[in-house]
This record gives structure tokens, sequence and C-alpha cells, in this order.
């Protein structure tokens, strides 16, 4: 009995110990945006957890009906985050590809943000919005790095 006692106990304290762990882990990152991705360009969803090496430039990419605004248009080589907000009224995603990179985000609703780190080269880069048509309706950049 006293045995099964202390086994209880045991199994209590690891689980509140692990509980605990889950609430620091989650809190630690809930002021971010939704979603990053890694510096290679590699895509992410709007849910996935923000990126830690999230380093270098940034540049705002607001995105409305049908059209993208950035922040800046001048890019020198490294690593650029681009904080990707949709400020329309429908869908959009937001795609940075060239030079070998491919980074994207996910599919925003109305209002949502997230993050797409890449890591540039010299060289142009089309930044568009990958949902379908939306490319061809003006949602379309090119950007040069130098």
């Amino acid at each position: 009995m006293v045995v099964r006692t202390a086994l209880r106990a045991r199994y209590l304290t690891v689980g509140l110990a692990l509980i605990a762990c889950g609430f620091v882990v989650a809190c630690a990152g809930s002021n971010s945006t939704p979603a990053a991705s890694s510096p290679a360009g590699s895509s992410s969803t709007p849910a996935a957890s923000p990126s830690s090496q999230v380093s270098g430039a940034s540049v705002t990419a607001t995105e409305t009906d049908f059209k993208i605004t950035l922040s800046r248009t001048s890019f020198a080589a490294g690593t650029v985050t681009f904080v990707v907000k949709n400020g329309g009224q429908v869908s959009h995603a937001l795609e940075v590809k060239g030079q070998g990179v491919d980074g994207k985000t996910g599919t925003l609703q109305p209002g949502q943000s997230a993050n797409v780190t890449v890591a540039l080269k010299t060289g142009s880069y089309d930044v568009f919005c990958p949902v379908d048509g939306h490319k061809g309706l003006g949602m379309n950049l090119e950007i040069h790095v130098a």
C-alpha cells in the first residue's frame, strides 16, 4: 500500500512537471506572429510556431485585394523576414521565389499575419500571392537583391 501511494505521488509530480513545462513553452512564443519558416525559406502554415532563428532584415508585406505593398524596396543579400499581413477581404498567402529560394506562408484569412524568413542571395526574386489567380490579378512584385 505504501509503495502504491509513493508511485502515485511520483506520477502526479512528473505529470505536474510536464504540464508546467508545456505551459512555459506555450507562453514563451505567445507574443509572436503565428507563422515563420526556416531561414532556408521552407514553407509553413499560419498555425506553426515562430522561428527562433529569425534574424537580419525585416520587411512588412501588406496584402490587399489585389495588391502587395512592401515597406521597403531595397534589399541586401542575407536573411530577410517578410512580416505578412492580410489586409484584404479574401484569403491570401505570400511566396518568395527565385535563386533557389521558395519560401511561403500558409493561407491567411482576412486580418491574419504570418512570417516567412528567407536567405536572399544577389539576384531577382518574385514575390507573389500563390492563391489561385491572385498573381494574375496584380499580386506580383519583383525585388532585386544587390
